[in-house]
C-alpha cells in the first residue's frame, strides 16, 4: 500500500523535473514526505553531474536544499563498481570532463586517449561527445579483448523539448561500429535501490521507486523487490505500461497526481 511508503527513490529527468523545470506537484510531495518521517532520494542514470552538481542545481533551479548522499547516480556506481575491481589499473572512458575528474577524484586512473595497458573501456552518457572521441573508443574496443562497461543503458533523456540521444543510443552506434556490448551499471541493477535502502535504514516494503521508464525505473526496483510506479510525463506510456514486461505496481499521468493519492490514503 502507498500509505506504508516512507523511502521515495525518484528518477529525476522526466519524473519530477525536465531541465530546470520542477514540474507541479514534486515540491508539495517532498514537503509531504519529510512531514510523515521519510526520506527522498534520487536515483538517476545522468552521469554527467556528480552529487555535488546535483545538490547546486536543486538549490539554483528549484530552490530545494538537499545533500549529496541524496543523489545515487550511475556515475556514482561505476565509481564504486571500478574501485572494486580496476583500482590502480588504467581505464579508458567516454564522458564528459566533469564525469572524468569524478572518476579520478575517487582514485581512478582514467584516460580519453588510445594508450598502452587500458584494462576496460567505460562508456556514458556525454553531452560533449564528439566523433573524434568515438573513433578513439572503437579503436580501443577493436584492438583489444578487455571489458567494456557503460553508465547505464537509456536510449534516450527528456529536455525541454522532446529527447535527446542518451548512453545507450551512444553504446549503440559504438556496437554497430565495433560488435562489442556493454555490461550497464545503472539503472536497472538492483544495487541501485538497495544502496538507498542500507543508507536511510528503511525496509523493502517502505520503499517506493518513482520514473518515467519502464526498462530502468521500473525494472530497477522490480529487481530489488521493491514496489513501484510510473509517471508519464517522460518517456512511459499507458500502453506500454500494459505490455511491459516490467509492470509497474502504480501509474499516475504526473507526480501530482501520487501527491494526492498518497494525501488520500489512510
Amino acid at each position: 500500500m502507498l500509505s506504508q511508503k516512507k523511502l521515495f527513490l525518484f528518477d529525476i529527468d522526466g519524473t519530477i523535473a525536465v531541465g530546470d523545470t520542477l514540474y507541479e506537484g514534486s515540491r508539495e510531495l517532498l514537503s509531504y514526505i519529510e512531514q510523515i518521517g521519510g526520506k527522498a532520494y534520487y536515483i538517476t542514470n545522468n552521469s554527467t553531474k556528480s552529487g555535488e552538481d546535483y545538490v547546486k542545481k536543486f538549490k539554483r533551479s528549484f530552490g530545494l536544499d538537499t545533500v549529496k548522499e541524496q543523489f545515487v547516480t550511475s556515475g556514482l556506481m561505476a565509481v564504486l563498481f571500478l574501485k572494486e575491481h580496476f583500482a590502480g589499473k588504467k581505464i579508458f572512458v567516454l564522458g564528459t570532463a566533469s564525469f572524468l575528474q569524478e572518476l579520478r577524484g575517487n582514485g581512478l586512473l582514467v584516460t580519453e586517449e588510445v594508450e598502452k595497458d587500458i584494462s576496460c573501456v567505460l562508456a556514458a552518457y556525454d553531452s560533449e561527445l564528439t566523433y573524434d572521441k568515438l573513433v578513439r573508443t572503437c579503436q580501443v574496443l577493436s584492438s583489444a579483448d578487455i571489458p567494456f562497461y557503460a553508465t547505464n543503458p537509456d536510449l534516450c533523456c527528456p529536455c525541454d523539448f522532446g529527447f535527446i540521444p542518451d548512453c545507450g543510443a551512444i553504446c549503440g552506434m559504438l556496437t554497430a561500429a565495433t560488435g562489442r556490448t556493454p555490461v550497464y551499471l545503472g539503472k536497472p541493477a538492483k544495487e541501485v535501490c538497495r544502496m538507498c535502502m542500507e543508507l536511510s535504514g528503511f525496509s523493502p516494503e517502505e520503499t517506493l521507486v518513482v520514473g518515467d521508464r519502464l526498462y530502468t525505473d521500473i525494472a530497477c526496483g522490480i529487481n530489488a523487490g521493491v514496489e513501484t510506479c510510473v509517471v508519464y510525463t517522460g518517456e512511459a506510456t499507458p500502453e506500454e505500461a500494459a505490455s511491459s514486461p516490467y509492470r509497474p505496481d502504480y501509474c499516475f499521468p504526473d507526480i501530482a497526481a501520487l501527491f494526492w493519492a498518497l494525501r488520500k490514503e489512510p
